[in-house]
């Protein structure tokens, strides 16, 4: 039981960095550090096959930057590490010099070996990685216990690396659908408006001999479309440049966001912003309703002032607001929502978080987007 505690630990962190958003690497890094500790390794290794005969992520615990860099390549699936992939039956040895696969040789700064534990990651029907542990510490070879150990870690590492692929898929397909949301906006408006300059530069020279008033008229509505193009430029800019969430947190990243809308000098920006509480999922959830309002602000309002707050409530309560001086829009007229689907968006990832999203507005009197978020 005191071994196994360990063993729950390292599953359990590995279950949580997934639900934590952490990327594949980051997840297989957790997984690779405990097993060397729970099996007391000098070294070890974690890969995954690219089914090329290689390697598409190869991971390593116990060594440092130095010696790994000095290693060269990612290996290829040779010898004994590509016997382990061949078999869903673990293989352990005294000296890895031994196995009928082994070819004799390391890599020159590779440090020699010799006691091996193998351990196939397996996610019925195919084996998908494996655990290499070796140089037993006190010890010359691994005993049952530790591969038992590892191979109740591997099972559940199956688990950690499907759901952490599902999770970068997820974000992946988020990502090429924001690209494909932002081509549309480029493809409607920008070049809607482009293709007026044209018309209008074309008929603006066609008048300017026969006609000048109606030619000046003509360079009044290029003035007029090259202002609007710019402006859709300038929002499709602010939204292709998004912050660093994870690494800044959602204060830092809000506060960056604005600034960027502020360089842009359309607005007189007030800014209130409370250092919060970690939770990755919902801050990303909260910047993207963020950044929403802030572009209808932009797309819509017409507002010279802007007040944004982020506040922190009870536990890890948040609350929102950003409140706009623009014309204003009446959010329950009809068909509201088919001419602005950042509502029905806003609305969605609000109720994904279990918060309460309210749009405050009247025409003439200004727009307040108010999110709470439950602690």
């Amino acid at each position: 039981m005191e071994r196994l505690n360990p063993t729950l630990k390292a599953v359990s962190d590995a279950v949580l960095a997934v639900a934590a958003g952490l990327s594949v690497d980051e997840v297989l890094q957790r997984l690779v550090d405990s097993a060397r500790e729970l099996a007391g390794a000098r070294y070890a290794a974690l890969g995954l096959p690219d089914g090329e005969g290689g390697f598409r992520r190869f991971l390593t615990s116990g060594m440092s930057e130095r010696l790994v860099a000095s290693l060269g390549p990612l290996p290829r699936q040779h010898g004994v590490l590509g016997a382990m992939l061949d078999s869903e039956v673990p293989y352990r040895t005294q000296d890895i010099h031994e196995h009928p696969r082994f070819r004799g040789w390391w890599p020159a700064a590779h440090p020699d070996m010799r006691s091996f534990l193998g351990v196939p990651i397996v996610e019925p029907p195919e084996v998908i990685g494996a655990f290499y542990l070796t140089e037993k510490l006190d010890a010359t070879d691994f005993s049952d216990e530790d591969e038992e150990l590892i191979g109740l870690l591997a099972a559940h590492a199956a688990i950690a690396i499907a759901n952490a692929r599902l999770h970068e898929q997820t974000r992946e397909l988020s990502i090429a659908a924001e690209r494909n949301r932002l081509a549309l906006e480029l493809h409607d408006a920008v070049s809607q408006k482009l293709f007026g300059l044209v018309l209008s530069a074309e008929a603006a020279g066609t008048l300017l001999d026969r006609d000048p008033d109606a030619a000046r008229d003509q360079v009044a509505k290029l003035q007029a479309l090259a202002q609007d193009a710019l402006e859709e430029l300038r929002s499709l800019v602010f939204e292709l440049r998004p912050p660093e969430l994870e690494r800044d947190g959602l204060a830092d990243a809000l506060r960056k966001h604005v600034e960027l809308l502020r360089r842009l000098g359309q607005l007189e920006l007030e800014l209130s912003v409370d250092e919060v509480s970690v939770d990755v999922t919902r801050d990303r959830e909260v910047l993207r309703i963020a950044q929403e309002a802030l572009q209808n602000v932009l797309k819509h309002a017409r507002a010279r002032r802007l007040a944004v707050s982020l506040r922190a409530g009870k536990g890890d309560a948040l609350l929102l607001e950003i409140a706009d001086d623009g014309v204003g829009f009446d959010p329950h007229s009809d068909g509201i929502r088919s001419r602005r689907l950042g509502l029905t968006s806003m609305e969605e990832r609000a109720r994904r978080l279990g918060g309460r999203l309210d749009v405050v507005s009247t025409p003439g009197a200004g727009t307040t987007v108010r999110l709470e978020t439950r602690g």
